[in-house]
């Protein structure tokens, strides 16, 4: 399955059979992670709170390729998209695993991925390596297999995204 995930609606044409799911996060009620770990602790896997991300990251974790459109503010995800990568802590576990020498969560049933980051707005340099930085460093908690980042003015938005669309339909 792929997944576009994007912080505001855009014009993408998918295919009625396709295996895309589309999710447009700024028309959801996802509310802010309030790090209770009830996820890890008092219901394994599932967010002890009932709103629309409940139905999101199930399939953050079923993806294999995914597309994540965001705003760059201050060099990180703009607030719809971090709101919602955080309140994915349940498709990880509470145990730690080694990982290129580093300390990260086991993933709970998680198929690793492709992802392609896009992001858009009015992004200077400093923001752009510190944007490039935090997704490199997301990649190795998500089980990305591999990543790349795409910037471009959101004037462009659209067509980028069905560019990206278009290579996975070959």
């Amino acid at each position: 399955m792929k997944l576009i995930m994007c912080d505001r609606p855009i014009q993408v044409n998918i295919r009625d059979n396709s295996d895309i799911k589309y999710i447009d996060l700024s028309s959801l009620k996802i509310a802010n992670c309030t790090g209770c770990f009830g996820c890890w602790t008092r219901t394994p896997g599932k967010c002890v709170m009932r709103d629309d991300a409940t139905r999101v990251y199930p399939y953050i974790a079923a993806s294999d390729t995914v597309l994540y459109v965001s705003r760059v503010k201050y060099g990180g995800y703009d607030s719809v998209m971090k709101r919602m990568l955080e309140r994915a802590i349940p498709v990880q576990q509470a145990f730690i695993r080694i990982f290129k020498n580093e300390t990260h969560h086991v993933q709970r049933a998680v198929v690793p991925k492709r992802a392609t980051i896009v992001a858009y707005g009015d992004i200077d340099a400093e923001e752009r390596a510190l944007f490039e930085k935090l997704v490199a460093r997301n990649a190795s908690n998500m089980s990305f297999e591999s990543h790349e980042v795409v910037f471009t003015p959101e004037a462009e938005l659209d067509d980028c995204v069905k560019k990206i669309v278009e290579r996975w339909n070959g």
